[in-house]
């Protein structure tokens, strides 16, 4: 099985996250590292709708400039995620089984 991560190698969560997915038997591991090569936003709302979860959802509330969008609709929030992916929530992952929002870490194992 094939899964993709998109990582940021500075987060804690998403490291955790790769571990797991580099530690699955049989598992080969695609890793973008989304702050040198984001997402379109046609990807990230594939992503997000596959997830089932909305843009909001996938918003870093805790990055610079994520206050702004806090009453924003999802069309919008996309844009700021492309314009600066910073606002993404990571780690996301991608398997043939779906897409999660690891965070919890543990929610990975859904899709494995």
């Amino acid at each position: 099985m094939k899964a993709t991560i998109w990582h940021n190698p500075k987060c804690s969560t998403s490291r955790k996250t790769l571990a797991i997915l580099e530690e699955t038997p049989g598992l080969e591991v695609t890793v973008v590292n989304y702050l040198k090569a984001p997402p379109t936003r046609e990807t990230l709302q594939a992503l997000y709708a596959e997830a089932g979860i909305t843009a909001k959802e996938g918003l870093r509330k805790r990055a610079e400039g994520a206050s702004a969008l806090a009453d924003a609709d999802d069309d919008a929030i996309l844009d700021a995620m492309v314009a600066d992916p910073v606002l993404i929530e990571r780690p996301l992952v991608q398997t043939e089984k779906g897409v999660r929002l690891c965070r919890p870490i543990d929610s990975v194992h859904e899709i494995l």
